[in-house]
């Protein structure tokens, strides 16, 4: 059988020679002028104080079902939701996220086909999925954007618990051959799992067009969930960037709450009468970076990359070359 694999079996191939000698050369944002990065609409991750913060590092912005997007952002609606959108005529759309854990279901893929007829220049984004076929379906009709990948992000249960899962870095590959097979304009992102800047590279060098972040961005001292010092005591967030800014040693013993959105924690929050079994977990992240010095790094390291692959521009990045590596080659420099 043919077999799927992930960001750690591959590594990216430098170009023979490359013509760039800058890294001021390469233009690393998206054809909307943003970085190519989602904020996932996860609780404890974006609300409306900490979206200032992401909106200003040039993020898209992708708020939890409840929240009202501003900036630009996208609304998360159920698919309950959806079709009462898709029923009712808008004279002024948001940009719309049905947020729901399967996006396979024939449901989503028949209203998703009416609101694209009704707005053929709709801001739309559906997910998530976890087959290459079903990324075509969705492009046929014409919907914008895309998320793939299912069971990998770090506050997610769904893959360990029901076996389905597609290994991330073929999905985005076989996507985006689809995609240039066809010629569709559906935005690959790719969403869950990601553990380190390498990750976020190779999925853009494999053919994603954003890459959406929870778990690290809850990582960040100014994501929306709650600073505990020593993982206890609660602080303003004023109070916590003070202490971050004027004592680094202290830095070690802050913390973050973080939980998947299908814990029944957020079930309850949502006001559901029956309580599904849980596919998220919920636990205590370190505070790890500020949301500055992580996007300076994360722009930095993609430059890099571009520069080595001689891609002046995210388009051409997704034409790099990779080879496969074994276990004792990744050891060699996964430090």
């Amino acid at each position: 059988m043919d077999k799927k694999f992930d960001f750690k079996d591959i590594t990216l191939v430098p170009e023979t020679i490359s013509s760039i000698s800058s890294r001021s050369e390469i233009d690393i944002l998206t054809d909307s002028k943003h970085l190519p990065l989602m904020v996932s609409p996860m609780d404890t991750v974006i609300d409306y104080t900490s979206s200032i913060d992401f909106w200003q590092e040039n993020m898209v912005l992708c708020y939890p079902r409840g929240m009202e997007p501003t900036y630009t952002g996208f609304k998360s609606i159920s698919l309950d939701e959806f079709e009462k959108l898709v029923n009712t005529k808008c004279s002024v759309l948001p940009k719309i996220l049905v947020d729901i854990a399967n996006g396979h279901m024939e449901k989503l893929y028949n209203l998703s086909k009416r609101f694209m007829e009704q707005y053929p220049y709709g801001e739309l984004m559906i997910g998530n999925i976890a087959n290459p076929k079903t990324y075509e379906k969705f492009a046929e009709i014409g919907v914008k954007y895309i998320r793939v990948g299912i069971g990998g992000g770090s506050g997610c249960l769904t893959s360990a618990n029901t076996g389905v899962h597609y290994p991330m870095a073929s999905l985005i590959k076989e996507c985006f051959e689809i995609k240039k097979q066809w010629g569709y304009n559906s935005k690959i992102v790719a969403d869950g799992g990601f553990k380190n800047y390498d990750d976020i590279i190779k999925a853009l060098a494999l053919g994603a067009d954003y890459v959406m972040l929870g778990g690290m961005l809850n990582k960040t001292l100014e994501s929306c969930s709650d600073t505990l010092l020593f993982g206890k005591f609660k602080l303003s967030k004023e109070r916590a960037t003070k202490i971050w800014e004027k004592y680094p040693f202290m830095r070690k013993y802050f913390y973050k709450k973080f939980r998947g959105m299908s814990t029944k924690e957020v079930q309850k929050k949502w006001g559901r009468g029956k309580i599904k079994t849980s596919e998220g977990v919920h636990r205590m992240n370190k505070v790890e970076y500020s949301l500055t010095g992580w996007t300076e790094n994360f722009k930095d390291y993609l430059r890099s990359a571009m520069s080595y692959t001689n891609s002046k521009n995210l388009e051409s990045f997704k034409y790099s070359d990779f080879v496969f590596i074994t276990e004792n080659a990744r050891k060699r420099y996964d430090k």
